[in-house]
């Protein structure tokens, strides 16, 4: 299955605008032959604490944006967004997992990033979320969870590509990027990591550094700084040949 992420700038605080940069480039992957496609995190808001403002009722605009988006290009779309349930003081950081057929899926991050002062303004998730998407098993992550392998260590063997989007800053790259590798490695699975690029309302710059990596740890696409769309080609018989070859997740204890 091909897959994509798009590494795109975020207009702060302004979905229209958002939807109106992120349409063409759906489905233009689409057009590619991407059959699941990954936005950055906050893709529509970025990630801001101004949650009195930024938030939206569960299946609010940027949901129905992802699911017509999967619809529109008969593909999955995913990304994550500010979404208040009811009764609850605070929204989640939610991810949607939109299918082409109006199938959706939530996650909401279960580790909110303490050092932003998220805690304070999100709700934190309680479970993970994997998802069969063709032939293919996806567990889904948001940007601070990859520091918690204890995770993606559970969910490995119905594993065989991890997503993580992600609002991951410039100054802190270099931990992105190699914990995705790690995440790679020691689960001996697909990862795709897509990050946003520019600056934020913060005065933040993001470098993107998004890639698709193999469950051997070999690059198979990635860029930096600029808007683009990365895409790879993702084989859970892969996976399979990886583990058999190198059977490490049966010494696990």
């Amino acid at each position: 299955m091909k897959v994509a992420a798009i590494q795109h700038n975020i207009v702060w605080e302004n979905p229209a605008a958002n939807f109106e940069q992120l349409a063409p480039k759906i489905a233009d992957a689409a057009a590619d032959g991407a059959k699941l496609i990954a936005l950055a995190e906050m893709f529509s808001w970025g990630f801001s604490m101004n949650t009195q403002t930024v938030r939206e009722p569960i299946g609010g605009p940027s949901t129905q944006f992802l699911i017509e988006q999967a619809e529109r290009n008969n593909a999955w779309v995913c990304g994550s967004l500010p979404a208040i349930d009811e009764g609850n003081d605070l929204p989640f950081n939610q991810l949607i997992v939109a299918g082409p057929d109006g199938e959706v899926h939530r996650y909401n991050k279960m580790y909110p990033f303490t050092y932003g002062g998220e805690h304070l303004n999100y709700t934190p998730g309680e479970k993970p979320l994997t998802v069969t998407i063709g032939d293919l098993r996806v567990s889904f992550f948001i940007c601070y969870d990859l520091r918690f392998s204890n995770e993606f260590w559970d969910l490995a063997v119905d594993t065989d590509l991890y997503v993580i989007v992600a609002n991951w800053p410039a100054k802190r790259a270099a931990h992105w990027t190699s914990l995705l590798m790690g995440r790679a490695i020691d689960n001996q699975a697909h990862v795709l990591g897509v990050n946003r690029v520019g600056d934020d309302g913060n005065d933040l710059h993001y470098s993107g550094d998004s890639r698709i990596i193999d469950p051997f740890g070999d690059v198979l696409a990635e860029d930096t700084e600029v808007e683009v769309t990365l895409t790879a080609d993702v084989d859970p018989a892969r996976v399979t040949a990886v583990r058999e070859r190198f059977p490490f997740l049966t010494d696990r204890r």
